[in-house]
C-alpha cells in the first residue's frame, strides 16, 4: 500500500501539500452550502417554528408582542422629557443705522449629558393689533467657549452671517434657529448675536426671547440604559436564532431565514452597542457612527420587505441582475440621501453652528422632492409585490401561511409608526423646518422609546417564528431520508405541496403524523 507521505518528499512540503488539500475540500463545500446543485436546491429547507403553531399560538405571539410594547410605552410616558429649554434674560435690541447693538448671551453649566444645544429665538413686537407679516431678516452669530479657567477662547474664528425669514402675527413672531451644536465641547458658552434689517415702520421690536434647548440630563441616563438592555437582548436573540439553525446548511434555510441573520446583526448596530463613547469622547464621530447605524438598518429592513415578497413566487435560484439590482437601486438610493444629508449637515455645523441647510439653501427642496419620488416608486414597487404573492399564493399550504403572517405583522408595525409620527409631528411632517426642528419636538421618553422599542419588538417576534422548531432535527432526519424524499419536487411541494393540500392547515402535528404512517408503512 502506497504510503500517504513517500519517503522521497520533503516532509515539509508533504504537510503544506496535504493543507492546501484540505483547504480546497472546505472551500468547495462552502460552494455546495451557497450555491447547491440545481437538483438538490428545490427539494431541501429547514423548518421553521411558523408551521407548528396553532391559532391560540399566533394569538398568543401577538398579545405578547402587544403587552411588550405597551409596556415600553407605559416606562417612556412615566419617563423623563427629552427636552429641557432655559430662557435667557430677554434682550431690548437697540436700532442704529439698520443693525443692532451686539447681544451678548452666556449660558450656564452644561454637561455631556445635555448632548447638543440649539439656541432660539422670539422677536415680541409692540403691540399693534392687526399686524401680521413676512420679512427676511439678517443676522451675525459669534460663538465662544468659556474654560473652567473663565478665560474665553474662541472657538470660531469668524463670525457668520445668514438670513432668516421672520413672520409675525398678533404681537408674536415666530421662533427661529439661531444656531445648534451637535456636541459640548465647553460647560459654557458665550454667544454674540447680531441682527439687520429690522427697521421698519410698520412696526417696533420690544423685547428679544433667547431660549437654550438641550437634551435632558436625566433622559440621557435613562437612554444610556435602555439602549444598553436592547443591546444585550438583541445578542441573545441572534445567538439563540444562530444556534438553532447551527445544524441545517445554509442552502436549506428559507429566505425568511437568510434575511433574519442579517436584520438582527443589524439590529444589533442599530441600538448602537457605542453610544456611550458620545460622553466619553468630545467628537462628531460617536453620533455620526449612530446615524449611519440606524441608515443602515432601516435601508436593510427596507430591502428585505422587498426580497421576501419577490421570493415568495420566485423558486430556485434568485439572479444578482434580474432579482436583487433593481431592489438595491431602489433602496440604495434612499440610503446614499440619507448619509449625504447626515454628513452635509455634520460637517457644515462643525464649519459653522448657525448653519441651517433647511432653512438656508434651496436644496432641501430638492432634497424633499427626491425622497417623495423614489419613496413612491418604493411603495408602488412594495404593494405590486404584495398584490402578485397574495394573488398567486393564496392558495398554496404553508406559503400563504408565511404570506399572511408577515404582512399581518408589517402592517401593523406600520399602523403604529404612522400614528406615533403623527402625535408627534401633527400634520407638519413635511414643512421645511421638518429636520431643523426634528430634535426639539419630543414630549417624553415614550416618542424615542416606542420607535427603538417597535423595531426590536418587530424582530425578536420575526427571530422566534422563522427559527426551527424543537422537533426540527426529527422532521429533517425523515426529509434527508431517501425513502422518504422527493427527488423531483420543488421545496414547496415537499414541506407544503400537493400531498399535504387536503390536510386542514391546524399546525404542525398533520405534517409529523404524515412522516409517521409513511414510516409504519415501510
Amino acid at each position: 500500500m502506497d504510503s500517504e507521505y513517500p519517503s522521497f518528499e520533503n516532509p515539509l512540503y508533504t504537510e503544506l501539500k496535504y493543507f492546501c488539500k484540505k483547504v480546497k475540500r472546505a472551500c468547495m463545500d462552502l460552494k455546495e452550502d451557497l450555491i447547491p446543485d440545481k437538483d438538490d436546491r428545490y427539494y431541501r429547507i429547514a423548518p421553521m417554528r411558523l408551521y407548528t403553531l396553532s391559532k391560540r399560538h399566533f394569538v398568543l405571539v401577538f398579545v405578547v408582542f402587544f403587552i411588550c410594547f405597551g409596556l415600553i410605552v407605559l416606562i417612556g410616558i412615566a419617563g423623563p422629557e427629552i427636552i429641557t429649554s432655559r430662557a435667557l434674560l430677554p434682550s431690548s435690541p437697540k436700532i442704529k443705522d439698520s443693525l443692532t447693538v451686539p447681544l451678548k448671551l452666556q449660558t450656564p453649566g452644561l454637561s455631556t449629558y445635555n448632548q447638543e444645544l440649539w439656541l432660539m429665538c422670539r422677536f415680541e413686537l409692540n403691540k399693534s393689533a392687526g399686524v401680521e407679516f413676512t420679512k427676511k431678516i439678517s443676522m451675525m452669530v459669534a460663538i465662544n467657549g468659556v474654560m473652567q479657567d473663565t478665560s474665553v477662547p474662541n472657538i470660531r474664528v469668524d463670525a457668520h452671517n445668514h438670513t432668516r425669514s421672520l413672520h409675525c402675527m398678533n404681537w408674536l413672531c415666530d421662533e427661529i434657529i439661531v444656531l445648534h451644536l451637535g456636541y459640548l465641547n465647553y460647560t459654557e458658552y458665550m454667544i454674540t448675536v447680531t441682527f439687520y434689517n429690522l427697521e421698519n415702520p410698520q412696526f417696533s421690536i420690544k423685547n428679544v426671547n433667547f431660549t437654550l434647548k438641550m437634551y435632558n440630563a436625566s433622559f440621557s441616563q435613562v437612554e444610556i440604559w435602555f439602549r444598553f438592555i436592547f443591546v444585550v437582548f438583541t445578542f441573545m436573540v441572534t445567538c439563540l436564532f444562530a444556534h438553532s439553525l447551527r445544524k441545517f446548511s445554509m442552502k436549506d434555510w428559507a429566505i425568511e431565514q437568510k434575511w433574519m441573520s442579517i436584520l438582527l446583526p443589524l439590529l444589533l448596530l442599530y441600538n448602537d452597542p457605542f453610544f456611550p463613547l458620545s460622553f466619553l469622547v468630545n467628537s462628531w464621530f460617536p453620533g455620526m457612527l449612530d446615524d449611519l447605524f440606524q441608515a443602515v438598518f432601516l435601508c436593510a429592513l427596507l430591502l428585505f420587505w422587498l426580497c421576501v415578497y419577490h421570493g415568495f413566487r420566485v423558486q430556485g435560484e434568485k439572479k444578482f441582475m434580474t432579482f436583487y439590482l433593481p431592489k438595491l437601486f431602489i433602496v440604495g438610493l434612499l440610503w446614499l440621501a440619507a448619509v449625504t444629508l447626515g454628513i452635509w449637515q455634520t460637517v457644515n455645523e462643525l464649519r459653522d453652528p448657525s448653519y441651517q441647510y433647511r432653512v438656508d439653501t434651496s436644496n432641501f427642496q430638492g432634497m424633499k422632492i427626491f425622497f417623495l419620488i423614489v419613496g413612491s416608486l418604493y411603495i408602488l414597487y412594495l404593494v405590486f409585490l404584495i398584490v402578485r404573492a397574495c394573488s398567486e399564493l393564496k392558495n398554496m399550504p404553508y406559503f400563504d401561511l408565511r404570506l399572511k403572517f408577515l404582512t399581518g405583522l408589517t402592517f401593523i408595525v406600520l399602523v403604529i409608526s404612522i400614528v406615533i409620527l403623527y402625535l408627534r409631528f401633527g400634520a407638519k411632517v413635511l414643512q421645511d423646518n421638518f429636520v431643523a426642528e426634528l430634535s426639539t419636538h419630543y414630549q417624553n421618553s415614550a416618542e424615542f422609546l416606542s420607535f427603538y422599542g417597535l423595531l426590536n419588538y418587530y424582530l425578536y417576534t420575526l427571530a422566534y417564528v422563522y427559527s426551527p422548531s424543537k422537533n426540527a432535527v426529527y422532521e429533517s432526519q425523515l426529509k434527508d431520508n431517501p425513502a422518504f424524499s422527493m427527488l423531483n419536487d420543488s421545496d414547496d411541494d415537499v414541506i407544503y405541496g400537493s400531498d399535504y393540500e387536503e390536510m386542514p392547515l391546524q399546525n404542525g402535528r398533520a405534517i409529523k403524523s404524515k412522516y409517521k404512517d409513511e414510516s409504519d408503512s415501510d
